[in-house]
C-alpha cells in the first residue's frame, strides 16, 4: 500500500481480522494497530517499519525483525496502512552552520559579502589540509649531520655516528690543543714517532698510540712524523 489515502486503517484492521487464524495472531493485529494510533496521536509520522519494528519488540508485541519475515505481511499491510493514511514524514530541514548565523547577523551587505568570501576560502584551505594529511607521509630525520648509515646485505640500515660528533665545540677545541707541538713543548713534552707522549727525560707520559687515538676521534689527519 504506497501514497496517501484517506482509507482509515481501522477498516484495514477490520479486514485483517476477518480473515480469522489463531487468536494470539488477531491480538497481536490488534496491539499492532493500538500502538500504531498512540504513534499518529503523539504526531509522528514515521511509521517505517524499522521505527513500528523497533517500539513493537520494546512493548513485547513480536521481535522486530520478524516483520521482515513472510508470515507477519498481515503486520506488514497494517504498518503500511498507517504510513498511507499519515502520509509521508515531513523532510529534515537542512542544518544550519554555524558560520552561517554569524554572517546573518551582519547588517551591512558589504561586510557581510567580505566575511562570507573570508569564511569561504577558509574552508577551502582547510579541505586541502586535509587532504595533504590523508595523502602525505612526513618523515622526520633526527641523525646528526656527521652520522653514516651503514647495513649489511639484507639487514636494517642502522645509522652510524662518528665520535667527533658528538663532542661540543670547546671539547674539540681541548682535545687539538693537547696533542699541538706547541702546547707539548710549553709544557717540556713531546710526541714520539708511534704516537706516545714523553717528557724531556724521555720517560713515557701517554702510552704509544695515545696522539693518535686523539687525531682519529677528532677525525684529523695524522700528521708526519720527523
Amino acid at each position: 500500500m504506497n501514497g496517501v489515502t484517506d482509507i482509515h486503517p481501522d477498516a484495514v484492521l477490520g479486514s485483517l481480522l476477518d480473515k480469522g487464524g489463531r487468536s494470539n495472531r488477531r491480538a497481536n493485529l490488534a496491539k499492532m494497530h493500538e500502538l500504531c494510533r498512540r504513534q499518529h496521536a503523539a504526531g509522528s509520522r514515521d511509521f517505517s517499519l524499522p521505527n513500528i519494528g523497533r517500539l513493537a519488540e520494546a512493548e513485547g508485541i513480536l521481535k522486530g525483525r520478524a516483520l521482515y519475515n513472510a508470515p507477519s505481511a498481515d503486520y506488514r499491510t497494517l504498518i503500511e496502512a498507517w504510513a498511507a493514511y499519515v502520509g509521508p514524514a515531513a523532510p529534515k530541514l537542512p542544518k544550519t552552520l554555524a558560520s552561517h548565523e554569524y554572517l546573518m547577523r551582519i547588517e551591512d551587505p558589504a561586510i557581510r559579502s567580505i566575511v562570507q568570501a573570508i569564511i569561504a576560502e577558509r574552508d577551502k584551505l582547510k579541505a586541502q589540509i586535509n587532504v595533504l594529511k590523508a595523502n602525505t607521509l612526513v618523515t622526520v630525520e633526527r641523525r646528526p649531520m656527521d652520522a653514516t648509515v651503514s647495513a649489511a646485505p639484507g639487514a636494517p640500515r642502522v645509522p652510524l655516528l662518528a665520535l667527533s660528533a658528538k663532542l661540543t665545540p670547546s671539547e674539540r677545541e681541548a682535545l687539538q690543543k693537547a696533542v699541538s707541538a706547541d702546547y707539548l713543548e710549553e709544557r717540556g713534552l713531546k710526541e714520539g714517532s708511534h704516537g706516545e707522549i714523553v717528557n724531556e727525560r724521555g720517560r713515557t707520559v701517554f702510552e704509544v698510540g695515545f696522539a693518535r687515538a686523539l687525531r682519529k676521534i677528532l677525525g684529523d689527519e695524522l700528521p708526519k712524523f720527523t
